[in-house]
């Protein structure tokens, strides 16, 4: 599988981003699909994560509320809709595919997408 994050960008706290990510191969339907994140000088953390049907979803505490992860499996695609978004969400996204497991984990992933860089300004 690989995959291909977009729609990151420079939005000011408070506004919102949609980000997204397009999966080749025909077994992407089979993967959960979770969404990390970065920032300089940190490791990496979970930020969402969406069963291979959809049915079930995860967020972390620090998102719940403000982030929702949808898949649409017809279009291979996953996304991020990121609201009230504020400077400590500054930092790189990445997508990812994994089988099911602790989805929090990274080490639950076998696939990373290359990440989109998100900056939010005070």
């Amino acid at each position: 599988v690989q995959l291909q994050a977009s729609g990151g960008g420079l939005v000011q706290a408070g506004g919102s981003l949609r980000l997204s990510c397009a999966a080749s191969g025909r077994t992407f339907r089979s993967y959960h699909m979770g969404w990390f994140r970065q920032a300089p000088g940190k490791e990496r953390e979970f930020v969402a994560a969406v069963s291979w049907s959809g049915l079930s979803t995860y967020y972390s505490d620090s998102v719940k509320g403000r982030f929702t992860i949808s898949r649409d499996n017809a279009k291979n695609t996953v996304y991020l809709q990121m609201n009230s978004l504020k400077p400590e969400d500054t930092a790189v996204y990445y997508c990812a595919a994994g089988r099911p497991g602790v989805v929090s984990s990274v080490g639950a992933y076998d696939y990373w997408g290359q990440g989109t860089q998100v900056t939010v300004s005070s």
